[in-house]
Formats: C-alpha cells, sequence, structure tokens
C-alpha cells in the first residue's frame, strides 16, 4: 500500500458547525464510493477517539463475492498499514453458522466492503487534516483538494420532498400474532430473547441521499452516525450502538437493551430515566445480552480478562433513553484482531440468546432479509484498532431500483407486552419516518 500525505490546514468554513454541513455534500458530489463517520460530538461515550471522519474513493478494495469473508479480509488487511473503512452485512452469519437466508432483499448491498481511500478528511487542531494518496484519481497534492473544498458551493437550504408511500412490511395485527408465536418459541424453552424486526419501505422513492442524512442526523444526533455510499446504494445512519471497538490490546462492546421516550421537560425526562433503570423486563433484556456479550468476547479474551464495566447505564440521546451495559476483554495475542470481530458477529443486542437458535427464528419470523441493516459500519486503523456501530437507526436506499428501507425492532422475551414492543418500534422508526417525509 502507498504512504499516504498529510497536511494540516485552517479552515474557518468548519468552525462550530457539524462536518455533515460543510465537508459530506462536496464529497458526494466528487466520489461514489464513500464514508462518512460522525460522532456528533456525543460528550457521554468515554471511548471516544475519532469525532468525525471522511474516506473517500478507492484505491485498492475487498468486495468478496463467494470467498470466506473474514479471511479474505484479513489478507487484505494485512497487505498494508494503512486505513481502511467498510462494512460487515448481517447475513455473514450464514458463513459463521450452518445458517441459510431466503427472505427478499431489496436492496442488494453485499456481505461486505472494505477500502483503502484515495482521500482522507480528519479534524485537525481547529482546520481539517487531509490525508491523500498521491498519484490516483482526481487530486494530486492535499492543496488541490482543499481548493476544491473551498470552491464549492452547496445547493440552498431545502426541505427534502417527501417520500411518497411509506408503508409497513407487517400490519399491527399480523405482528401481534408474531409475537404471540415468537413467545411460545420462549416457553418452549428454544429461546429466552429475541429480537424482532420489522421493515418499512417505498418501493418508488427519489430523494437526495445527503440531504435525507442531514435531516435524520439533525433529529437524531447520534454517536455513531454514518454516511455510506457504494455507488447507486446508500446507508443513512443514526445509530446510538458501538458493536466493537479494539484500542491497544483492549476490546470493548456496548450492547444496548432497553428503551424509552424522552420527557417533555426535564422533570419528567428524569422521571422517565429512572423508571426505564428500574424497569425488570428492560433490566433481564439488558443482563441476558450482556452474559451472551461476555460469552462472545471470552473466545478471544486473555485468560480471566472479561469484565463488566458497567451494568445499566442509563444514557439521553435526542429520541430516546437508552439502557447501554459496556463488556471489556483483553485480546489473547495469538489471535488476530479481526477474530474477535468475527467471534462476536452478529451482535448480541441484534439478535437474542441463545444466538444460533435465535438467528433461526428470525429467519422464520421476518418477512424482509436484513441485509446492512444490523450489520456494522466502522474503520481499521494502521495499527490495527478499530471502532463499529450497530447498523439500527438507518434508512437503506437502491437509487437504480428507487427502493427505500428502514427497519426497526425490540426484544422479545417471556415478560413482553406485545402492545408495548409494536409501540417501541414505532417510536425508534418515527425520526427515519420523519426523515424521508412519512408517518408512522
Amino acid at each position: 500500500m502507498k504512504e499516504r500525505i498529510y497536511k494540516r490546514f485552517q479552515w474557518p468554513r468548519l468552525e462550530g458547525r457539524n462536518p455533515a454541513e460543510t465537508l459530506l455534500p462536496w464529497a458526494a458530489s466528487h466520489f461514489d464510493t464513500l464514508l462518512f463517520l460522525n460522532s456528533n460530538e456525543y460528550a457521554d461515550d468515554r471511548y471516544a477517539s475519532l469525532p468525525w471522519a471522511i474516506a473517500a474513493g478507492v484505491h485498492s478494495e475487498f468486495l468478496p463475492t463467494s470467498e470466506a469473508v473474514f479471511d479474505g479480509l484479513k489478507s487484505f488487511a494485512d497487505q498494508g498499514d494503512d486505513w481502511l473503512f467498510g462494512f460487515f452485512s448481517y447475513e455473514i452469519k450464514n458463513q459463521l453458522e450452518e445458517l441459510s437466508s431466503a427472505n427478499p432483499d431489496h436492496i442488494g448491498m453485499p456481505l461486505c466492503h472494505f477500502f483503502q481511500p484515495q482521500l482522507m478528511i480528519l479534524p485537525g487542531d481547529g482546520g481539517i487534516l487531509i490525508g491523500l494518496l498521491p498519484g490516483h484519481g482526481d487530486f494530486r497534492t492535499p492543496e488541490e483538494v482543499l481548493e476544491s473544498i473551498s470552491l464549492f458551493e452547496p445547493p440552498p437550504d431545502k426541505r427534502t420532498p417527501p417520500v411518497n408511500a411509506i408503508r409497513a412490511r407487517v400490519s399491527k395485527e399480523r405482528y401481534l400474532q408474531q409475537l404471540a408465536a415468537i413467545k411460545a418459541h420462549i416457553q418452549a424453552g428454544d429461546i429466552y430473547e429475541m429480537n424482532y424486526c420489522i421493515e418499512f419501505y417505498s418501493e418508488d422513492a427519489t430523494m437526495d441521499p445527503v440531504r435525507v442524512y442531514q435531516e435524520l442526523n439533525a433529529m437524531s444526533e447520534a454517536p455513531f452516525s454514518c454516511f455510506y455510499r457504494l455507488k447507486d446504494k446508500y446507508l443513512l445512519c443514526a445509530s446510538p450502538e458501538r458493536f466493537m471497538k479494539k484500542q491497544g490490546t483492549k476490546i470493548i462492546s456496548q450492547p444496548i437493551k432497553g428503551t424509552s421516550a424522552r420527557g417533555k421537560d426535564p422533570g419528567e425526562d428524569q422521571r422517565l430515566q429512572q423508571a426505564l433503570y428500574n424497569d425488570g423486563k428492560e433490566r433481564s433484556e439488558n443482563v441476558m445480552i450482556v452474559d451472551l456479550v461476555r460469552n462472545d468476547l471470552s473466545r478471544t479474551a486473555s485468560k480471566g480478562s472479561v469484565k463488566v464495566e458497567e451494568l445499566f447505564g442509563i444514557y439521553p440521546f435526542r429520541q430516546v433513553n437508552q439502557m447501554i451495559s459496556t463488556v471489556t476483554s483483553e485480546l489473547d495475542p495469538r489471535y488476530h484482531y479481526l477474530d474477535a470481530i468475527k467471534n462476536a458477529f452478529p451482535m448480541g443486542s441484534m439478535t437474542g440468546a441463545p444466538k444460533i437458535r435465535a438467528m433461526q427464528l428470525i429467519e422464520a419470523y421476518e418477512d424482509t432479509a436484513r441485509g446492512l441493516y444490523s450489520g456494522a459500519v466502522g474503520y481499521i486503523s494502521p495499527t490495527g484498532n478499530f471502532d463499529f456501530n450497530v447498523v439500527i437507526r438507518s434508512i437503506l436506499y437502491n437509487a437504480k431500483s428507487r427502493y427505500l428501507s428502514f427497519m426497526a425492532g425490540s426484544a422479545i422475551t417471556i415478560g413482553s407486552e406485545p402492545l408495548k414492543e409494536y409501540d417501541e418500534c414505532l417510536l425508534k422508526a418515527r425520526a427515519m419516518g420523519k426523515a424521508v417525509g412519512g408517518e408512522q
């Protein structure tokens, strides 16, 4: 891999503004492969390290068709010491366990995509840090990149026209029937928790992905937000959840299980947060997944290093309050760093427990292939550190077929009240529906 040239520049137009408003429109107008990671300066992430990043253009990429994803990605990543950005689709599960998928996939994202970007833009001492691989693409020097950014005039600010005919794939009546069947599996001892998701979609959607992302991001301001363009396919993500981070030898996973609405004022919000913390059903969901994550991390951990750093933490976000726990381990030096992801994927917060049986039932009861939803997006640094989100609270869009999709779900346990679970799905879907101009 070629050596990247970095240069810092002052850029006053960024001061006090979200790069989603300033840099993303420029990048999206110049590159058909692009990842924008955006923490929205979320203050409560104790493990935050990269406030935002733009990775654009392809110098080299890993786009598997039939080969084993993790084996191929290891070979690709070990070729050099540059940054890699990309995603893992939920459907990789079929390579990791004896599972299959037959539900329709209307978006068509690949199983996995990682790329070494031609261009990187990072925050840098009050300005921006431009990292360029020379001799490839439209820009020869960081100065040329800066000039192009400075001359770019984004289109005038205006709301995106609403997407017509957003529909629920699953009716309320069918949802309640499905929950009764899932709870029967729990009563029979097949599983003790399952994440059941439903899809909202439009088959004739025309939209500006950048503007819709900007509106979704402004409503949610999530710490693991991202915009991913892969040719004519888009992910617009407002995720509050970290799947896994590697920091040196430390592995960090922060599963979310437990949701409540935000209050209308600080007093009501505090009462709702306290009620969430004390809710036995939500605690039960959370601790089940914590135990699953502990088991997943133990498969690549140094002996005795798996710890629960925080249990039942309550964190406020723009749309909802969430119950988040933090599980950590030390990576055993016998393992490649990607083995930590492989042995914990897909994340337990989006499957249930026991994980394999839960995934079998997800396939049986859901009507749509999850694809990139419930997968993970993030980066691998030159030193082998990484950080990946959980792809939730996300809009997926195929511009060629004009198919738009977003999904929402909740954890089903023996104590679940079906109407409350349905309302939780609608609560989680609300921001995506507003961003595309639909009503849920």
